[in-house]
């Protein structure tokens, strides 16, 4: 009888080894014929946008988008990227309703490699180490797109086989800027000049820049998304209007007053249904200044922004819950310094509803979980100044609950100094926008001969965002020297300040990617065409684990530098000892409950064997 048992048990195994067998080799069968994937990343970043089916989509019946994707195979990670590369074109095709189509070529012959130089291609040469054997593996040829829009041309002269993240991002922009060229469409926007305010074109992004012709915002734009024209704004005293065929107007951090004639005239352009984008705070500190000493002045924007509900403090917003930190060499060893006047805001999923600390739905910071505030004030909501916009006059972004304000004609930021934080700590506004018709800021007073509506003609758009310094690496543009000239370069820091320069590195490395796109998406929202936001969003990596070190310290008014330090290590401990759990769960936790589930599955086997084998006795 046991014997048969086994034998019966044995023959049923088998059978279902072969059945399984079966259904792998079909499902692979299949596979070939019928190819299907899930993307479940965050940004979708296997998944073709619907922006960017729109956007193809919009083009004019009986015209098309062609596309020659030159390429390069014969080494893994050239297949794959070449599979990669194949697969999202081809999701170009299916969205575009005809109006899109593609070709893989891959240059063998000496015709196609002339073509391919001719378009402007750059000549790809890789090399990769076997696995198998030891030797290296070489190729060459080419590794790029030639777009063709009606008589127009461009090209993507290089794509990085190594890194496929971004790709529809900077397809789409080619795209789009094919086909405004094409369509002779333009975006125009405006910069307000005339007060001594912070440049689009000053280059105060990369350390030495200013004296080696360093990158400027208005370069990046020019270069990346030549779709946009940027146009500077004069209004001479408030004499002169803001052009009406421009699509909104931006106001960077501002040097001397705005009169309210001057701001009368951009509420006059915001009632006819435009965008206004304000990137200004209180906080004024001179280029070239290593001390960093701030003067406190609004210029007059507090006037023409509480009309739109949301008021700007004459203030400093230090933030100690999650400043800007940095790792430096001391005499005593490594030591991480804070720069509490420019705030690290993140995305963080504990702070909901009005706490929000950046809210990654709005356009500016689309899905895009850090944005950098340097040198920020406070902003409050006055909804009774616009009631009729409810919800739609909102915070986008906060402090964490670990900053207090500093108040006066003066604060002084100096960078390596030991911070006393004095005051209440408590959560800040420092981002806020207002969306739909909006009321007339200036509905009462003398009207100057500025005539303006009570109500926007259409709906309008205004962002402030509080950072003095957001188009701006604050490092660079505090340690920067005076402009020597070429005696200049030939000096060891060019007369800059050494250690504000060595700050500006990782700094640049902390905005990095993301300055592009919060620009970029900027303007997009500026134009009212955020089609192409989660296109965008796609160049950025899947972002680090975030320890949540945002605590509120424990401490009162005022605090010591002995208090200072030991509030420090207690948030580092903190830190570190939230780094062990995680880091234990998932090295050892998951193995862990992956045995103790099979032990349990094992124990039951062996319980219903037992009792299998009573019942047969």
């Amino acid at each position: 009888m046991a014997m048969e048992r086994k034998k019966k048990a044995a023959t049923e195994s088998g059978a279902l080894l072969f059945i399984l067998a079966a259904i792998v080799v079909a499902v692979n069968t299949l596979s070939y014929f019928m190819y299907w994937r899930a993307d479940m990343t965050k940004a979708e970043k296997y998944t073709l946008s619907e922006g960017s089916g729109r956007l193809i989509r919009s083009i004019k019946d009986g015209e098309k988008i062609q596309v020659e994707a030159y390429v390069t195979r014969g080494l893994p990670k050239l297949d794959a990227f070449v599979r990669d590369l194949r697969d999202l074109l081809q999701q170009y095709k299916e969205k575009g309703a005809g109006k899109f189509d593609y070709t893989i070529i891959e240059p063998k012959t000496e015709e196609e490699r002339k073509k391919a130089e001719e378009a402007g291609l750059q000549k790809l040469q890789r090399i990769e180490g076997s696995e198998t054997e030891d030797k290296a593996e070489v190729a060459q040829g080419y590794m790029g797109l030639v777009f063709t829009y009606k008589t127009q041309r461009e090209k993507i002269p290089v794509l990085s086989p190594d890194n496929n993240t971004g790709l529809e991002f900077w397809i789409t922009n080619k795209i789009r800027e094919l086909k405004d060229a094409g369509d002779k469409t333009k975006h125009k926007l405006g910069v307000l000049t005339g007060h001594d305010e912070l440049k689009l074109s000053d280059a105060n992004l990369v350390p030495g820049g200013g004296r080696q012709g360093g990158p400027t915002i208005q370069g990046i734009i020019g270069q990346y998304f030549p779709f946009y024209e940027i146009k500077e704004v004069d209004l001479k005293n408030g004499d002169a209007e803001v052009e009406e065929d421009l699509d909104g107007l931006l106001i960077t951090q501002p040097g001397k007053e705005l009169t309210e004639k001057e701001l009368r005239r951009i509420d006059q352009f915001v009632m006819r249904g435009k965008s206004l984008a304000v990137l200004a705070s209180a906080v004024n500190v001179k280029a070239g200044d290593p001390t960093m000493n701030a003067s406190l002045n609004t210029h007059g924007l507090e006037k023409l922004l509480e009309g739109y509900g949301i008021g700007m403090n004459k203030d400093v917003v230090l933030e100690f819950g999650r400043p800007f930190r940095v790792r430096v060499d001391t005499l005593t060893g490594p030591r991480t310094m804070i720069f509490p006047q420019v705030l690290d805001v993140r995305e963080d999923s504990r702070f909901t509803g009005e706490e929000v600390l950046l809210d990654t739905s709005f356009a500016a910071f689309f899905r895009i979980p850090q944005a950098s505030f340097p040198f920020a004030s406070s902003l409050t909501l006055k909804k009774d100044k616009q009631p009729q916009l409810g919800d739609k006059l909102r915070v986008i972004a906060h402090s964490t609950p670990a900053a207090i304000t500093e108040t006066g004609d003066t604060v002084d930021l100096k960078p390596a100094r030991q911070w006393r934080p004095k005051g209440n700590f408590q959560q800040h506004a420092i981002a806020a926008a207002a969306e739909g018709k909006l009321k007339t800021a200036f509905p009462e007073g003398d009207k100057m001969g500025v005539e303006t509506p009570a109500e926007s003609t259409n709906n309008a758009r205004v962002l402030v965002i509080s950072s003095a310094q957001f188009f701006a690496n604050p490092f660079v543009r505090s340690g920067a020297g005076p402009d020597m000239g070429q005696m200049g370069m030939m000096m060891p820091g060019g007369g800059g300040d050494e250690f504000l320069n060595a700050i500006a590195g990782p700094y640049v490395q902390l905005i990095g990617t993301t300055f592009i796109l919060q620009t970029k998406n900027l303007l997009d929202w500026m134009t009212g065409d955020v089609d192409l936001l989660a296109a965008s969003a796609k160049i950025l990596m899947e972002p680090n684990l975030a320890y949540g070190d945002v605590v509120k310290p424990k401490a009162g008014e005022e605090m010591t530098e002995e208090q200072l330090k030991k509030e420090e290590d207690r948030i580092k401990k903190e830190r570190k000892t939230r780094q062990y759990w995680i880091e234990g769960t998932m090295t050892l936790g998951i193995p862990v409950l992956f045995v103790g589930l099979g032990l349990v599955l094992w124990r039951i086997r062996e319980a219903r064997r037992q009792n299998v084998d009573l019942l047969a006795a």
